[in-house]
């Protein structure tokens, strides 16, 4: 089925999507090459105009890409997109589509509009480089010297005092101090290095970056980000320069760093992982701009607003959708899509409530309160208690019993950090299926309460303790995350187990209202939003995922989503929210049009998933599966002991070299963490790179890619803007070129990915050299070329190829198989060819066949 669904029209109801590059022939000439190009592509000797490239010819998206890309470098053919494939899905509804929209004959007046080119980044600095990165180095030393030589004053302090009582009370003064100095620290910082912040542009490397990546290590940091979600966190950005009304709620992690180009009107409600950074990183320099939102403005999930973006008052952006830079939406428009298009639709669905200035203080104060009084000194006084209670740990601190290279002290560092790491499995298990669920019980499903009470700190801890990511992480992609989840408290069904039902990567706002259909299948990266807020309110629902469906990866599913049964939602795609029920289809992009559900090489596998051939494999694979979370266990364990061992011996040095210990120890467990990952991943694969595949998910090859996906990587992001990224990356297989920039990318597949010199990685963009559907698993190389830039947010799937000193715009989506030419711009979801760049002064920036998405002065619509 192809562009029965209204969402596949928003982009316009009869406009091809094409990007003229030059006059086409008649509709008959261009119908015949376009048969030879797909001839040479799927390796027959003809093809029929009138054939079908999905049912007939058994194509698939990739294949279809790579005729895509054949096309665009005929000089004497119109550029086809992939949404044209889908939307005319022969070679004669192609040519007719095309030939409507062919551009203005040569003599015509009417000049074509040529694709936007970026000018070849200038090649960076290596000494530039290199001093960076060393003052990095002595700025984190440095910070770790003075937090050891505070922590080690105020546990001498508080180890001093007389008595619980005095214990803790000495816990509460120190730990608060502690916790007010690490939230001033970055505020001092930043009106120090930098002052306000101001619309510019500076290379990375340089001195005014290092000013600038201080200021952003230091927030990312700080304890504040705990607070998300909390009056306190809105409060703390006002100290750094934002500008924010009253009444606004911020729901996302992902601290704003120019903090002083943000304004946020009042009313304004910014749901989870969206982007408001305030700065991009484009062709090795950081530019900053301003984001500016009216009153009531609503930002939905994993969305992206680039620098030098607008929304007027009462104006709605949709969850995965993304402003380009110089974007606005006009005040009381509601816009959804990468880039962002008008809708109709309402993404605020719930009522208001009362909810004013007394009961935010109110929550705030208490927040407070608990930290100080609750939280601060059980952990300050509770390891002090510790090393007094536990003889092990006491003995330690005796400066004369210094016995690191004895058996004795093996002994110890063997059963703490047995004790601590399984303690905390079962612990932690126990607790997760039972205390969140007596929270529950104060939240009734689809009542509207007002924020910041008991019901909504009984949401917010459901949400935290059922979104641990270490559970997740040792269940996903086996048969036991079922029973996890089931524990958890979603609704299953009648769970048909695949040993593949879900990722590692599961997130829901609460699991007791997340329903997924039988046979549904999810790769990664799932979010399920059954949680609905205003500015003043909030209610949970019910969110529920039809039968036989397919999901792929980061992909926000929302509590009233209109996809029903046997669906395929590909990677990234925004599931629609409006129009009639999907079934039946496959939905791809954002906004999102329909595309076949599946294709012949998808099902090339089926046999292998019923029958007495399915169990025979299904058995096989948890087999294996129990040894990879066996070994997982062991090598997370392993690295716990280390870990263990470095904390006893800084504690037996601590009586010789106080503070100096403790600075060194975050040091060292820091750089003993990245590279004991690294080796860990190297011995699974063996020290040899991964090979392209295509096989089923019972193939022993996928199990084996699984086992490496398991590797943690969280650590990863304390390197970020960092030249020692680059070295970890190397370490663990990607080839990688010089002085690149990465801001905090994340490649899947590291030995299946190419990035040349002076790249420039935003934060939240992906490489990802895989792709899964339904029982197929594909797996691929990319390739970027020098002096490419992924946008904030941007993805990229497996088998590309992108020329030297190419753009991926913000949140865009390049599709498998996508030859991106040098020099070019490209963007949206999935992503074509851009004629104008974002914010360029030249009036608009035209996608593909989409609107014209206008430059600061005018609107996006």
């Amino acid at each position: 089925m192809v562009d029965k669904s209204a969402e596949a029209l928003v982009l316009g109801q009869d406009e091809p999507t094409i990007a003229g590059r030059g006059g086409a022939g008649p509709a008959r000439d261009t119908e015949r090459k376009f048969a030879e190009v797909l001839a040479e592509v799927v390796d027959v000797e003809s093809v029929s105009p009138d054939s079908h490239f999905f049912d007939d010819l058994g194509a698939n998206s990739l294949v279809m890409a790579q005729f895509c890309a054949r096309v665009r470098k005929r000089p004497d053919l119109p550029s086809v997109s992939m949404k044209d494939i889908y939307r005319n899905p022969t070679v004669r509804s192609l040519a007719a589509a095309l030939a409507d929209a062919a551009p203005a004959p040569s003599d015509s007046p009417t000049p074509t509009t040529p694709p936007a080119r970026m000018a070849a980044p200038a090649p960076g600095s290596t000494p530039r480089y290199v001093l960076c990165g060393a003052l990095q180095l002595l700025f984190f030393l440095g910070y770790s010297f003075v937090t050891g030589l505070v922590a080690a004053k105020g546990y001498d302090w508080v180890s001093d005092g007389s008595g619980v009582a005095d214990v803790y009370f000495r816990s509460v003064v120190f730990g608060g101090f502690g916790f007010l100095t690490l939230c001033a620290f970055p505020i001092v910082a930043k009106w120090v290095l930098v002052g306000r912040w101001k619309p510019r542009e500076f290379p990375v490397w340089s001195l005014t970056y290092l000013r600038f990546w201080i200021v952003k290590a230091l927030l990312h940091a700080n304890p504040m980000i705990l607070f998300v979600g909390n009056p306190l966190y809105v409060m703390y950005l006002r100290a750094l320069g934002a500008r924010i009304g009253k009444g606004v709620t911020i729901l996302s992690r992902s601290v704003p760093v120019c903090t002083d180009l943000l304004t946020i009107g009042a009313g304004s409600v910014i749901r989870k992982d969206a982007f408001l950074l305030c700065y991009r990183a484009h062709a090795g320099r950081i530019q900053t701009g301003r984001i500016t939102l009216g009153r009531d403005v609503y930002i939905g999930s994993k969305t992206v607003l680039d620098i030098d973006t607008s929304m007027g008052d009462g104006a709605q952006l949709g969850h995965a959708s993304a402003l380009y830079r110089g974007q606005t939406v006009p005040a009381g428009e509601r816009h959804h899509g990468s880039p962002a298009q008008r809708t109709d639709v309402d993404h605020v669905r719930v009522a208001p409530a009362r909810c004013g200035t007394p009961r935010r203080a109110w929550f705030a104060l208490v927040s407070l309160l608990q930290l100080f009084l609750l939280y601060i000194p059980l952990a300050v006084g509770g390891l002090y208690m510790l090393f007094t209670w536990i003889p092990v740990l006491d003995d330690r601190l005796n400066p004369d019993d210094v016995g690191i290279l004895t058996t004795e002290f093996a002994v110890d560092t063997l059963l703490l950090s047995l004790g601590l790491f399984f303690g905390f499995v079962v612990v932690g298990l126990a607790a997760l299926f039972t205390v969140p669920r007596l929270l529950h019980l104060a939240v009734k499903p689809d009542k509207v309460y007002p924020l910041y009470g008991f019901q909504y700190a009984a949401f917010r801890a459901v949400s935290g303790m059922t979104n641990i990511k270490f559970f997740a992480w040792l269940f996903g992609d086996s048969s036991y995350i079922v029973h996890y989840l089931l524990g958890l408290g979603y609704n299953l069904s009648r769970v048909e187990q695949t040993g593949s039902n879900f990722g590692t990567e599961v997130q829901h706002e609460t699991p007791y209202l997340a329903t997924v259909g039988s046979g549904t299948m999810v790769a990664d990266g799932l979010s399920i939003l059954n949680a609905d807020f205003s500015s003043t309110s909030f209610r949970v629902s019910r969110a529920s995922i039809g039968a036989r469906n397919f999901l792929g990866n980061n992909i926000v599913y929302p509590a009233g989503a209109r996809t029903g049964d046997n669906c395929l939602l590909a990677t990234k795609v925004m599931v629609p929210l409006d129009g009639e029920v999907r079934e039946g289809v496959g939905l791809l992009g954002s906004p999102c049009f329909e595309i076949p559900r599946t294709v012949e090489r998808d099902t090339r596998f089926d046999h292998l998933r019923t029958g007495e051939e399915l169990r025979r494999r299904l058995s096989a694979k948890n087999r294996y599966n129990l040894r990879s979370m066996a070994l997982f266990l062991f090598v997370r364990w392993l690295h716990t002991f280390v870990l263990t061992a470095i904390a006893l011996a800084s504690v037996d040095l601590y009586g010789v070299l106080g503070y100096v210990v403790i600075s060194g120890y975050l040091a060292l467990t820091l750089a003993f963490t990245a590279l004991y990952w690294v080796l860990v991943e190297r011995c699974f694969t063996l020290f040899r790179p991964l090979s392209p595949r295509l096989c089923s998910i019972y193939d022993p090859e996928f199990w084996y890619h699984e086992r490496v996906w398991k590797v943690p990587s969280a650590h990863l992001n304390v390197f970020n803007g960092t030249p020692f990224k680059n070295v970890i990356w190397r370490l663990l297989g990607v080839r990688i070129g010089r002085r690149v920039f990465d801001d905090g990318c994340y490649a899947t597949e590291r030995t299946l990915t190419a990035i040349g010199d002076d790249c420039t990685l935003n934060a939240g963009s992906k490489i990802q050299c895989h792709s899964q559907e339904d029982g197929t698993f594909k797996s691929d190389r990319s390739t970027l070329g020098a002096g490419c830039t992924l946008g904030v947010g941007a993805h990229v799937h497996y088998g590309v190829t992108v020329g030297d000193g190419a753009v991926l715009a913000p949140d865009s989506f390049l599709m498998k198989g996508e030859e991106v030419p040098p020099n070019a711009l490209w963007g949206g979801n999935p992503a074509v060819e851009l004629s104008h760049a974002p914010g360029d002064g030249s009036g608009s920036t035209t996608a593909t066949g989409t609107p014209s998405l206008n430059g600061a002065a005018t609107t996006a619509s």
